[in-house]
């Protein structure tokens, strides 16, 4: 199991490092830099003429006149060395201050929804499976295919409107107003936790949807096998007989999408935010986009791709230990 899990862990440091290239590529794709856009700023409209020679000084000032390669290298290096992932222009601070607090909020709404999405998928499957055909197999079905079908942003708005009718929660945000701006503390924390359930139930129900059907289908085929009749017939008890045998390489297939749940769950969170009013990368991502703001928009997305490749490595690990056919090459 070490030398799997070491030879996994490589993999992830080698898939990074070319991820940063990528990244740092993206980074270079759109015309012009933050030079060209804050001379355009500081400029437009006073009647001064900016000549090629002023875009230069500026470019020279904020350290973008090197080649791409040394800059890519003094990136990089920072953020090994020091985590400092450069200085964000368009707001005259660091990287890190500027998506510190977005970041967390970020992976609290991940996790949460990663948790509700296999809490209910995996118990929910294996019953389904269990009492295939029965009518609350049907309904299930039903559920799962509504999932599938309804928008996420229209989900937000009627959940958004119950909660407000009838549980009296704030519309749209993390946290109460008295909350809003005040510094880190138990309450708040708190606070956030009472608010992460509703963008956690809006990202989660395609996910949902989507892995009840997973689970229940591949729970059905291991109970089908002859390992669980003989069993059964040793006289195993039935929960135990269940947990220890087809739910256990049932489950395989859940844990091996993990990686694939974080990136949905990235692609739709802006949208989701946009309509309950949350704070996270996606829109500080667009912004840096549309200022040319370099370093923030590569933090994002190299902290976005790391959380995507880490947690595949998380699901390599358990899907060798749940199945030891794995580590062993089989």
């Amino acid at each position: 199991m070490l030398r799997f899990t070491l030879e996994r862990f490589v993999g992830m440091v080698i898939t990074m490092a070319l991820v940063s290239v990528m990244v740092f590529i993206i980074m270079e794709i759109p015309p012009g830099d933050y030079a060209d856009r804050y001379a355009f700023r500081k400029f437009s409209g006073t009647g001064v003429s900016v000549t090629e020679a002023d875009i230069e000084a500026i470019r020279a000032d904020l350290g973008l006149d090197k080649p791409m390669v040394f800059r890519y290298f003094d990136w990089i290096g920072g953020i090994v060395l020091r985590g400092d992932f450069g200085q964000a222009f368009a707001f005259e601070t660091s990287v890190v201050k500027v998506i510190g607090d977005k970041a967390w909020l970020t992976l609290g709404i991940l996790l949460t929804t990663l948790v509700l999405t296999y809490a209910i998928s995996i118990p929910v499957g294996i019953y389904a499976a269990v009492k295939r055909g029965s009518s609350l197999d049907y309904g299930l079905t039903v559920f799962s295919y509504l999932g599938l079908a309804l928008p996420n942003f229209l989900l937000a708005l009627i959940l958004l409107y119950f909660a407000n009718k009838w549980f009296g929660a704030d519309i749209g945000g993390l946290f109460s107003a008295q909350y809003q701006n005040a510094p880190w503390s138990l309450a708040k924390v708190w606070d956030l936790i009472k608010h992460l359930w509703l963008p956690a139930v809006v990202l989660a129900w395609s996910a949902v949807a989507y892995q009840i059907q997973t689970m229940r289908a591949t729970m059905s085929d291991e109970l089908n096998r002859l390992s669980v009749t003989a069993a059964r017939a040793r006289g195993v008890p039935e929960g135990k007989l269940l947990l220890k045998y087809p739910a256990r390489l049932a489950i395989n297939p859940i844990v091996s999408t993990i990686g694939f749940d974080v990136n949905r769950i990235f692609s739709e969170l802006p949208i989701v935010a946009a309509v309950l009013g949350l704070t996270e990368l996606g829109e500080l991502l667009l912004k840096a986009y549309l200022d040319l703001d370099m370093y923030v928009a590569g933090a994002i997305l190299l902290l976005l791709t790391f959380i995507i490749v880490f947690m595949n490595f998380v699901s390599d690990l358990l899907l060798a230990w749940l199945d030891p056919r794995i580590k062993l090459g089989a």
